[in-house]
C-alpha cells in the first residue's frame, strides 16, 4: 500500500530521463539512439523526446561524426559537486577498507586539531592483536608520525604559534628533543612526501603515513597503516608504501586535489 501511495507522486518524465542516464556505464560509454533505446523500457517516440531534452540541457552529448550519445558535462558537474559535499571520512572510508584488504594491515584516517591528531576513521586487519585506537582518539601531534605529516603544510610562523615554547610536552620514544628538532623532522618529511615511523610512538608498532590533499593543495588529512613489527620487513616495505601512497592519491582525487608530480 505504501509503495502504491509513493508511486502516485512520481513524475514519469523525470523517471524516464533518469532511466536513460543510468543506461550509460563502463560497458556503454557511447551509444547510438537505437542501442540506447534497446536498454530502456519505454516507447521509441518517448525515448526520442527524452534524449532530445537531455541533450538540450547538457546531460547528454551527441557526437556528430558517429551520431552517438555519451554523458554530458552536467552529469560530471553533479558528480563533482556531490563529492565536494562529502567530508574526508565519508570519501575515505571505502578507500581505507580496500587498503586494509590489500595490505593486510589496520588502516586509519586522521586530521589535526591544533596540537592533537584525531582519528576520524579506522578499519582493523583480520586477527590483529594490536591494541587499536578508536575513532575520536586524540594523540599529541609532535609524538606521532601522523602528526608530523599533518604539520608539513604549516609555515614557520604558524608552527611557532602552535609551539611557542622551545621545549615540547610529554616524553616517550617519539618525542623530539625540542621544537627545532621537530621542525627539522617535519621539513624532511615534507621533502620526502611520506613518513615511515618504526617504533616511533610505540615499541613494536610501525606505520606508513601519506598526506591527503584538498583542492587548495593543503594537507586535509593523513592515511596510514599500522604494521605490527619493530621494523617493517624489507621484502614488504616498498609494496606497503605504494599501497598507502595510492590510497592517499585516490582520496585526494576525490577531494578535488590537482595532480601532483612530487608525490613520494
Amino acid at each position: 500500500m505504501a509503495d502504491e501511495q509513493t508511486c502516485k507522486y512520481l513524475i514519469p518524465g523525470l523517471d524516464r530521463g533518469l532511466q536513460l542516464l543510468l543506461a550509460f556505464g563502463e560497458q556503454h560509454k557511447e551509444m547510438t539512439f537505437a542501442e540506447l533505446h534497446r536498454l530502456v523500457a519505454m516507447p521509441k517516440a518517448t525515448a526520442y523526446r527524452v534524449v532530445q531534452t537531455l541533450e538540450h540541457l547538457g546531460f547528454l552529448e551527441r557526437n556528430p561524426r558517429t551520431n552517438t550519445f555519451s554523458l554530458g558535462i552536467k552529469v560530471l558537474r553533479l558528480g563533482f559537486e556531490y563529492i565536494a559535499s562529502l567530508d574526508v571520512a565519508q570519501v575515505g572510508q571505502p578507500v581505507i577498507e580496500q587498503l586494509r584488504d590489500r595490505s593486510q594491515c589496520s588502516s586509519h584516517l586522521a586530521i589535526r586539531d591544533g596540537r592533537d591528531v584525531i582519528y576520524i576513521a579506522r578499519v582493523s586487519a583480520a586477527g590483529s592483536q594490536i591494541n587499536q585506537v578508536s575513532v575520536g582518539t586524540r594523540l599529541p601531534v609532535h609524538q606521532t608520525s601522523l602528526g608530523r605529516m599533518l604539520l608539513t603544510r604549516t609555515t614557520r610562523e604558524e608552527f611557532e604559534r602552535l609551539y611557542p615554547q622551545q621545549s615540547l610536552p610529554g616524553s616517550g620514544p617519539g618525542t623530539p628533543a625540542d621544537r627545532e628538532t621537530l621542525w627539522q623532522m617535519v621539513q624532511q618529511d615534507k621533502a620526502r612526501g611520506y613518513v615511515i615511523g618504526e617504533s616511533f610512538f610505540r615499541h613494536g608498532i610501525s606505520s606508513i603515513v601519506y598526506p591527503i590533499f584538498n583542492r587548495d593543495l593543503q594537507v586535509e588529512a593523513v592515511v596510514s597503516i599500522m604494521v605490527p613489527f619493530d621494523q617493517i620487513p624489507a621484502e614488504d616495505r616498498e609494496r606497503l608504501r605504494m599501497e598507502v601512497r595510492d590510497a592517499a592519491g585516490k582520496i585526494s582525487d576525490f577531494l578535488g586535489a590537482p595532480p601532483r608530480a612530487d608525490v613520494g
